[in-house]
C-alpha cells in the first residue's frame, strides 16, 4: 500500500500530545522501578514471595477502578482535566509509597496511585488521538507507550543508582521519587487546550474551532476536519448542539445491544488489551531480574545492569514503532510484532527449561535466554505494545470512545494484574521454561484474532471507523480524498 496526499506534522498537535503522554511516564516509572525495589522490599519487611505477588499487581487491579470511571469523568469535566485529575491522585499514592513505615502502608500507596494510573492510561491516548489528524495519528497516540517505556527504564536506572543507600531508604527513594513527573505535569498542563471533539459534544463550537485552526496545517484542513465532527456529532451546519448530559446510554449502547459496526468495534477493542498482556510482556518486565537470575546471572549489581537493557530495548524500539506505525500501517506492524513473539518465547522457553534441568552452568543456555528475552521485548515494541494504544483509542465512534477506551483498559489492567500477581505460582507449578510455553501457545492465539478481527485502520478519520468496522473484519474500504486533506490508500 502507497500514501498519497502526506500531511506534515502540527508542532502544536505534537507537543499537547507528549505533554498529556507524561503522565504514562508514571506507570512506566512505577513497573519498572518496582521490578528491582521488590527486592529490596523483601529483604527489609521480611515479606513472603506471596505478599511480593500481591504487591507487584496490586496496581494494576486497583488502576481497573481507575479505568472504569475514568471515561464517565472525562466526558464530565473533560479530557484535560482529566488528566490533572490523574496526576493529583498518582501524586498522593507515591507520596504514601516513598514514607511508607510497612507493608500495609506500602500497599495503600500503591493501590492509590494504581487508580491514578487507571485514569491516565485511559484518557492519554483519547487526548492524543482527537487532537491529531488522519495521517499523524497513529504517531501521536503511540507517544503515552513512549513515555511508558521511558518510564520504565528511568525506574531502571533509579534502582541501580539508589541501590548503593541504606536499605531501608533505597527503596523508599525509588518508589517517592515517582511523585516527580506529576508536578511537571500540573504545571504543563495549563498550556494545553482542551479536546476539539469534547467541545463539540459539549456545544461549544466556536472554541472547537479555535482549537481544530492550531492543530492543523492551514485553515481550509481545520474547516473539512470540524464539519466531520459536527456531522458525527449529529449537528447540522447552522444549528448549535445544546448542553446535554454526558457519558448516558453509552454502556447499552456498547454492551447491551450494539449495532454491528460497535460490536465488531468492541470485540476488536477489547481483544487487543487482552493480548497484549495475556502473551506475557509483564512478567519479563516485572520479573526480569528473577528471570536472569534463573537464567544464570547471580550478582545483584550485574542482574540491574542487565534489566536496564531490558529497558533500553524496550523504549528504542518502541521509538522506531512510531515512525513506521503511520507509514506502514497497524496491521503489518501488528502481525509481524507478534510472529516475531511467538519465536523469541519459545527460545525462552527452550533455554530455560534447559538451564533448570543441567546440573551445570549452560553458557550457551545462558546466552540463548538473553537473547530471546531481548527479542521478545524488542518485537512486542515495535508493533503490539505502541498498536494496542493507538488502536483502542481510534476505533471507537465518539459517542462511545471515552467509556469504550476505559472498557479496553479495564481488561487490561486485569491481564495485567493476573499475570504479574500468577507468574512466580506459575512457574513454580509448571516450571520457568513452561510458563514462556504456554505464553508462546497464547501468542499464536493472538495472531489469529489480529489477523482475522483487526482491520486496517491508518489513513482513516475517527468519524471513518464505524464505516470501517461495518465491512469483513480483514477487508479495509478505501479512503476517500476529501480536498486533498485525508490521505488516500491504494492496494
Amino acid at each position: 500500500m502507497e500514501m498519497k496526499g502526506k500531511e506534515k506534522r502540527n508542532k502544536y498537535a505534537c507537543a499537547c500530545s507528549i505533554v498529556a503522554s507524561m503522565i504514562s511516564l508514571l506507570l512506566g516509572y512505577d513497573t519498572g522501578v518496582m521490578s528491582g525495589a521488590m527486592l529490596f522490599i523483601k529483604e527489609d519487611l521480611k515479606i513472603s514471595d506471596v505478599q511480593v505477588e500481591v504487591l507487584a499487581g496490586i496496581l494494576n487491579l486497583c488502576a481497573l477502578i481507575g479505568s472504569l470511571t475514568a471515561g464517565r469523568a472525562s466526558d464530565w469535566i473533560g479530557r484535560r482535566y482529566t488528566i490533572v485529575l490523574a496526576s493529583v491522585i498518582f501524586f498522593i499514592g507515591a507520596l504514601l509509597m516513598g514514607l511508607a513505615p510497612s507493608y500495609a502502608i506500602l500497599i495503600t500507596g500503591r493501590c492509590v496511585a494504581g487508580v491514578g494510573v487507571g485514569y491516565a492510561l485511559m484518557i492519554a491516548p483519547v487526548y492524543s488521538a482527537e487532537i491529531s489528524s488522519p495521517s499523524f495519528r497513529g504517531f501521536l497516540t503511540s507517544m503515552p507507550e513512549i513515555c511508558i517505556s521511558l518510564g520504565i527504564l528511568l525506574g531502571y536506572i533509579s534502582n541501580y543508582l539508589f541501590a548503593k543507600l541504606p536499605l531501608m531508604y533505597g527503596w523508599r527513594t525509588m518508589l517517592g521519587i515517582g511523585a516527580v513527573p506529576s508536578l511537571m505535569l500540573a504545571v504543563g498542563i495549563l498550556a494545553m487546550p482542551e479536546s476539539p471533539r469534547w467541545l463539540v459534544m459539549q456545544g461549544r463550537l466556536k472554541e472547537a474551532q479555535e482549537v481544530m485552526l492550531k492543530v492543523s496545517n492551514s485553515e481550509d484542513e481545520a474547516e473539512l476536519r470540524f464539519q466531520e465532527i459536527k456531522t458525527a456529532a449529529g449537528i447540522d451546519h447552522e444549528s448549535e448542539l445544546p448542553k446535554r448530559p454526558t457519558g448516558e446510554g453509552v454502556w447499552k449502547e456498547l454492551l447491551l445491544r450494539p449495532p454491528p459496526p460497535v460490536r465488531r468495534i468492541l470485540i476488536a477493542g477489547i481483544g487487543i488489551h487482552f493480548f497484549e498482556h495475556a502473551t506475557g510482556i509483564e512478567p519479563v518486565v516485572l520479573y526480569s531480574p528473577r528471570i536472569f537470575k534463573m537464567a544464570g546471572i547471580q550478582s545483584k549489581n550485574k542482574l540491574l545492569i542487565a534489566t536496564i537493557g531490558v529497558g533500553v530495548t524496550k523504549t528504542l524500539f518502541i521509538f522506531v514503532a512510531t515512525f513506521l506505525i503511520d507509514k506502514v500501517g497497524r496491521r503489518p506492524l501488528l502481525l509481524t510484532s507478534v510472529g516475531g513473539m511467538i519465536v523469541s518465547l519459545s527460545g525462552l522457553g527452550f533455554g530455560l527449561t534447559m538451564v533448570e534441568h543441567s546440573e551445570e552452568k549452560l553458557i550457551w543456555a545462558l546466552a540463548l535466554c538473553i537473547a530471546c528475552l531481548i527479542t521478545f521485548v524488542a518485537f512486542y515494541s515495535i508493533g503490539l505494545g505502541p498498536i494496542t494504544w493507538v488502536y483502542s483509542s481510534e476505533i471507537f465512534p465518539m459517542r462511545l470512545r471515552a467509556q469504550g477506551a476505559s472498557l479496553g483498559v479495564a481488561v487490561n489492567r486485569v491481564m495485567n494484574g493476573t499475570t504479574s500477581m500468577t507468574f512466580m505460582s506459575l512457574y513454580k507449578a509448571i516450571t520457568i521454561g513452561g510458563s514462556f510455553f504456554m505464553f508462546s501457545g497464547i501468542a499464536v492465539l493472538a495472531w489469529f484474532f489480529f489477523f482475522f478481527f483487526c482491520p486496517e485502520t491508518r489513513g482513516r478519520s475517527l468519524e471513518e471507523m464505524e464505516e470501517v468496522f461495518s465491512h469483513a473484519w480483514w477487508s479495509t474500504p478505501k479512503p476517500v480524498k476529501k480536498d486533498g486533506h485525508e490521505m488516500e490508500l491504494t492496494s
